[in-house]
């Protein structure tokens, strides 16, 4: 019986993905053999016609507005490019009208045979977010979120859809660090933490999706809108929804984009009459002998030796003036109501800064290309039976020089212009005693080249059951999901040869060679292998009886998941929810999670229980509230609850191991050796998740006729049973301490988002800010006994920075002698000077104390635009305030080891004729022990203000693209990144350490509908 049962389990699956394939085939052939649709249908024949035009407030004709007949299933017509329908109804129907953007009208049928409509546009916001499996009406949802839809997204240009959220969520902050073409990751921040990202219900990693195939990107910030993610729910949650297909006729879309990018921001390094003056002024300061003569230095100034005394601007060298961008978006979605498709095609190709040869088969840039398939498709069964089949495909390849783009930026800037000359005099390539093997040209030409290949690729397939025969309101889904992900490396490198040329005593060229010729050498590198396998089940009860609403839902889940070469886990348990109203008026929500990881904790340590709770009051459907007629609705709303925060990183820490050791001496021949192990890092038998208590405070309102939206919160979240090193431990093991749970730290904030819409006559005009702060502190961690209690931790916020508080640079050598100082260095005018925290006439780490300005971190945006006529225009400003940075390293610090780079600030370095407005201390070469301390005098403000985006666009006239055969033809120009306010000099205040440069953009595209 079970194998005939399981039997016909298994046809009815392979019946479904038949249908499913079939239909996304014939969805395809339908595109490419049918490039209009006729969108003027007729329903089965009825007792009397109606025809008519659908129009805005303006008279301009609306496409694919859907009539239908209220009540009457399958009665369904759009509107056409005239916007025109026709339908047949009888006396007494009701026709509904209903299209994105505008409100929704119905309107009794009376027999009359024509009937024009004109449609308000809809200010209000849409009426539901889409949650974690689920959707949430707006009007009683009591949960923390925030939500972005398809044409914010398409704004900002960027690879990674997460650039895409910059400025636009309050409490979502981002963080680039690079540019490079398909590694410019922007980091995720959601109220102090790294989000979890969950694609269609299933977490995932990547986040490399064109902005076309989402619907929304919905931000879940307190315990209530995580609290099913249980074990994983502590960090908040980023919920990316893909685009279904929708009822209706064929709908074709494509989108073409093409444009250049520049870096923003590039290193200010010096020429090499600049560099050599101030390599010996470092010199004599160190008391050594200068490197180069006067006749050195002119040489170098006016270029009469170029061989000898080179002076090469390796950014003009090795980089282009810019970049071409360009990607191609198509997408085909329609379907009746038995069966609906969305299907999208995505190409990217982003090139990178360095320059080509013609004398490479292949090309050595830093170039990017992605491919990204999607297709969504929903198949009826039967009445009561949908199923769904999702498929995604990612293809990515990234091309580098053969040294890698990292290790050629880095010579790039950290090269000096008198370092050597690019070719010798009989064109080998030039190289010097302290610069072997590192030609900059030949690494980004010379060196061959390293092509990444990365493939993703996911199927998801639900079935829905509609069990009303049970019970109303009740339904059953199940899901399962495949997801694998390779990332591989061939590497084709050359062996680099250089040539130092020289003269000897008789005036003879001789050329010392580095490197030997070789053959090139062809490595295939697997750099990680992942696999996802998820299955779901869920059962949800939708039921109203009276003015009592309620809603719940009940789900077990199992997500196993292997990352590269570590053993695989599962993520498993239980959850659900259960949300109820009275009359839309008072609101309650309780969700859970039990569940958690076996592999990783100890017997009874790996699974927990995660509860949260939410209340909410919507008083504008008070009675009394009732004569505000200003106030279109006002929603009071309040969580708390218990989260859980996996870390797969936590690699069996509770089991003991041992490591190869040393050898071993035995008797008195001290050659005779054998082999030893020693005991590991000590392991934690009591180990466990992370965890965090939650509380969220928000009010929702909208007021003056839904012109002006209003979103406040305040949150605050105790994260405890923090993985941290013991503070109080000691050596006398022999072994290292691994992590505890035991730190505990706060973080709180505010939240404020704004939107005000209104129009004047057919300018149409919208300005929301948001603005939202991080307060961070530490409430205990375990740390070692401190002398003095300016130097304690606890209490403080953050990773809070410690070091010393700079004075100012030593003017004379009376000020050293009568100054503290650090001992057992020699301090000389010129040299940072520091405060003697604890009086003892003595610079150490005992005068180290909290350095910065400590205060909670401010994020803000202002998103704004308008629309005339045909024209529309959009700009982003995005900003940071409260952030401290770090300026050091050899990309800020002059001469950092033999004979590193220097930067035009260096020219502002302390001499005795510029003691009075020097900003950088006296010049050395190699490391000062006392200047490079961690000190305020590296702490400068990082604030800033960026234009993220800004889009010109022009909608062409229906009646010109009806000649076409279109719906719709928008042209539009963008810009990414195009300038930036701040403080900081000749550095991008994201970028800052020198790495591959943020871009900025200018683009133009078109945008086609069909």
């Amino acid at each position: 019986m079970r194998k005939i049962l399981l039997k016909r389990i298994l046809q009815q699956i392979s019946i479904t993905l038949l249908w499913c394939f079939l239909l996304q085939t014939n969805a395809f052939a339908n595109a490419l053999h049918r490039i209009t649709t006729n969108k003027h249908l007729t329903v089965g024949k009825r007792s009397d016609e109606v025809s008519g035009r659908v129009t805005d407030l303006a008279d301009k004709p609306l496409v694919d507005v859907a009539v239908r007949l209220k009540g009457k299933p399958n009665t369904t017509v759009f509107s056409d490019l005239d916007g025109r329908y026709l339908i047949n109804a009888d006396k007494g129907d009701i026709l509904v009208f209903s299209v994105a953007g505008f409100v929704t009208q119905e309107i009794a049928f009376t027999g009359q045979k024509q009937l024009n409509l004109k449609m308000a546009t809809d200010n209000s916001p849409s009426d539901s977010f889409n949650v974690l499996y689920t959707k949430q009406k707006k009007a009683t949802n009591v949960e923390a979120v925030a939500e972005l839809r398809t044409s914010d997204l398409t704004k900002t240009i960027s690879s990674p859809i997460n650039g895409t959220f910059t400025g636009r969520l309050a409490g979502l902050t981002t963080y680039q660090s690079t540019g490079e073409p398909g590694n410019d990751g922007v980091s995720l921040n959601l109220r102090g933490q790294t989000p979890l990202v969950i694609l269609d219900g299933i977490p995932q990693s990547f986040t490399s999706i064109n902005p076309e195939q989402i619907e929304s990107v919905t931000i879940l910030k307190d315990a209530l809108a995580t609290a099913m993610m249980g074990i994983r729910g502590s960090n908040g949650v980023v919920l990316i929804t893909t685009k279904k297909g929708s009822e209706g006729p064929q709908r074709i879309g494509f989108k073409a984009m093409y444009g250049i990018s520049k870096p923003t921001q590039l290193p200010r390094t010096l020429d090499a009459f600049n560099y050599a003056t101030l390599f010996n002024e470092a010199l004599a300061n160190d008391g050594k002998p200068l490197a180069y003569t006067q006749a050195d230095l002119n040489a170098y100034s006016d270029g009469t030796d170029p061989i000898y005394h080179p002076n090469v601007n390796w950014q003009d060298q090795i980089l282009r003036n810019e970049t071409p961008y360009s990607r191609y978006n198509v997408d085909i979605s329609g379907g009746k109501q038995a069966a609906k498709y969305f299907v999208s095609l995505d190409y990217l190709d982003q090139q990178g800064l360095f320059k080509q040869s013609s004398e490479n088969i292949n090309g050595t840039n830093s170039d990017y290309k992605r491919y990204v398939f999607r297709s969504n498709v929903q198949l009826d069964l039967s009445k009561y039976i949908t199923t769904n089949l999702n498929l995604f495909g990612r293809l990515q390849t990234g091309n580098e020089p053969g040294v890698g783009t990292g290790a050629l930026w880095n010579s790039i800037i950290q090269t000096p212009a008198n370092a050597y000359p690019v070719f010798n005099s009989n064109g080998t390539l030039g190289a010097s005693q302290d610069f072997q093997q590192n030609n900059v040209y030949g690494q980004s030409l010379r060196s061959g080249y390293q092509v990444g290949y990365t493939r993703d690729f996911r199927v998801d397939l639900g079935v829905k059951a509609d069990l009303q025969k049970l019970t109303p309101g009740l339904y059953f889904k199940a899901t399962g999901a495949i997801n694998t992900y390779l990332d591989q490396t061939t590497i084709r490198s050359k062996p680099l040869v250089t040539f130092q040329q020289s003269t000897d005593v008789l005036g003879n060229v001789i050329y010392t060679q580095y490197g030997t010729p070789g053959q090139q050498s062809n490595n295939l590198t697997t750099n990680t292998q992942n696999r996802v396998f998820y299955l779901q089940g869920e059962f949800g009860y939708t039921k109203s009886f009276g003015k009592h609403n309620l809603n719940a839902l009940l789900l077990a889940s199992n997500d196993y998941r292997m990352a590269g070469a570590d053993l695989g886990y599962n993520v498993n348990g239980v959850s659900g929810k259960a949300a109820y109203n009275y009359d839309e008026k008072y609101l309650a929500e309780i969700a859970f999670a039990y569940n958690g990881v076996k592999e990783r904790y100890p017997s009874g340590n790996g699974y927990g229980l995660f509860p949260a709770i939410g209340l909410g009051w919507v008083m504008s459907n008070e009675d009394f509230m009732k004569d505000q007629k200003w106030i279109n609705s006002l929603k009071l709303r309040t969580s708390f609850g218990r989260t859980g925060n996996f870390n797969a990183n936590d690699y069996y820490s509770y089991k003991q191991f041992y490591n190869s050791g040393t050898g071993y001496n035995f008797g008195q021949n001290t050659g005779g050796t054998v082999s030893g192990i020693e005991q590991g890092t000590l392991a934690n038998l009591n180990l466990t998740f992370e965890k965090a208590r939650k509380f969220n405070a928000g009010l929702d309102a909208s007021v003056f006729g839904n012109r002006l939206s209003l979103t406040a919160d305040y949150y605050n979240n105790e994260f405890y049973d923090l993985l941290q090193v013991i503070g109080h431990n000691t050596s006398i093991t022999g072994a290292p301490y691994g992590q505890r749970n035991m730190g505990k730290q706060r973080y709180s904030g505010v939240e404020l988002q704004l939107t005000f819409k209104d129009k004047v006559g057919e300018f149409n005009y919208f300005v929301s800010p948001m603005f939202s702060t991080v307060k961070s502190k530490v409430l205990y961690q375990d740390e070692p006994t401190r002398q003095y209690a300016y130097q304690v931790r606890t209490g403080l916020p953050v990773g809070q920075s410690f070091g010393y508080v700079a004075s100012g640079l030593f003017q004379s050598t009376a000020e050293i002698n009568s100054s503290a100082k650090p001992a057992n260095l020699a301090i000389v005018p010129g040299d940072i000077k520091y405060v003697d925290q604890n009086g003892d006439h003595v610079i150490d780490e005992n005068d180290q104390v909290a350095i910065g300005r400590g205060k909670a971190a401010l994020n803000f945006g202002l998103n704004l635009g308008a629309s005339w006529k045909g024209f529309d225009f959009s700009a982003l400003l995005q900003g940071v305030a409260n952030n401290d940075i770090f300026l050091r390293g050899n990309s800020y610090w002059a001469f950092q080891g033999t004979r590193g780079q220097a930067y035009e600030h260096n020219l502002d370095r302390w001499t005795p004729a510029t003691a009075a407005t020097a900003t950088y201390p006296r010049l050395s070469v190699g490391t000062n022990p006392n200047n490079e301390l961690n000190s305020s005098y590296w702490l400068r403000n990082g604030d800033f203000l960026r234009l993220k985006s800004v889009e010109i666009g022009y909608n062409f006239p229906v009646s010109l693209v009806k000649k076409a055969k279109m719906s719709g033809a928008r042209l539009f120009v963008n810009g990414t990144n195009l300038f930036t306010i701040t403080g900081l000099k000749n550095l991008d205040p994201e970028d800052y350490f020198n790495s591959y440069p943020i871009q900025k953009m200018l683009v133009a595209g078109i945008s086609v509908k069909f």
